[in-house]
């Protein structure tokens, strides 16, 4: 097939290849943990993570408890440690693992999945302006 041929990627197949993308810039900076709390938006991210064996997943249903508990494999580990979520309030709850990742220097990357931008400010559920969610830090 040709160039010229090739249709669009569907948004599922993008999503899936910057997920992958992103996935794979991690663990090239030498991630080797993710924090999970799964949620349909942030799938794309999931399954990347899967999908590469050096990487260990720990699924945590708690968003809170998943923050702390990447807290913990960074400070014991001393490498920085993925935490993934979902879109809305979910990525709020790691804001007091977020205050002692930041009191104490230790290296989390907080990944979480957002509303398509024709969703903000309209009342679509699970939205909020996650661009500045940290900001007080």
């Amino acid at each position: 097939m040709s160039g010229s041929d090739a249709r669009p990627a569907s948004p599922a197949q993008a999503n899936a290849a910057a997920a992958s993308a992103l996935v794979g810039a991690l663990v090239d900076a030498g991630v080797r943990h993710a924090v999970i709390s799964p949620g349909s938006r942030s799938s794309p991210l999931v399954l990347a993570c899967e999908a590469v064996p050096v990487l260990q997943t720990w699924v945590m249903v708690d968003e809170r408890a998943a923050a702390f508990f990447a807290l913990g494999l960074s400070k014991s580990g001393g490498q920085p440690v993925a935490v993934i979520a979902t879109s809305g309030s979910a990525p709020a709850h790691w804001f007091p693992a977020v205050v002692e990742a930041e009191q104490d220097t230790a290296p989390l990357i907080l990944l979480s999945a957002d509303r398509p931008p024709d969703l903000q400010d309209c009342g679509a559920n699970q939205t909020i302006d996650q661009t500045h969610l940290f900001i007080l830090l």
